[in-house]
């Protein structure tokens, strides 16, 4: 199976909870002929933010370009193009852009969809 960015639709998500990021949802399940992975495009415009969350399962970001500013459990680090971060399950993390242009980002799960995956923010709890 080849997609390209094109092909899909972007969501965005503009709130104070979840924050002010747009994403493509690229292999999922429930939308193309695949299994075990689940992957994405993000893109926080600047000022842009992913808020903090926890998801039972572990995640990758590969930082394309931009920068930014990752918290894993609390902790800050760094983040540029060529960035490449693990997260554990159950850690709670969250990313904001830190320059004047978009961070963009491609996100990956071992698992199968989109629909698998439960979003806690921690600004909920």
């Amino acid at each position: 199976m080849v997609r390209t960015t094109a092909e899909t639709e972007t969501e965005v998500w503009n709130d104070p909870v979840r924050g002010h990021v747009a994403f493509q949802v690229l292999i999922s399940r429930d939308r193309t002929p695949t299994s075990s992975l689940y992957t994405g495009l993000t893109e926080l415009p600047p000022s842009g933010w992913l808020g903090r969350h926890r998801h039972t399962q572990a995640e990758v970001y590969h930082v394309l370009e931009g920068t930014g500013v990752v918290v894993l459990d609390g902790a800050e680090h760094a983040v540029t193009g060529g960035s490449v971060v693990f997260i554990p399950g159950d850690v709670e993390h969250g990313i904001r852009n830190a320059a004047d242009e978009p961070l963009r980002f491609v996100y990956a799960f071992a698992t199968d969809s989109v629909q698998d995956v439960v979003y806690r923010f921690s600004a909920e709890a």
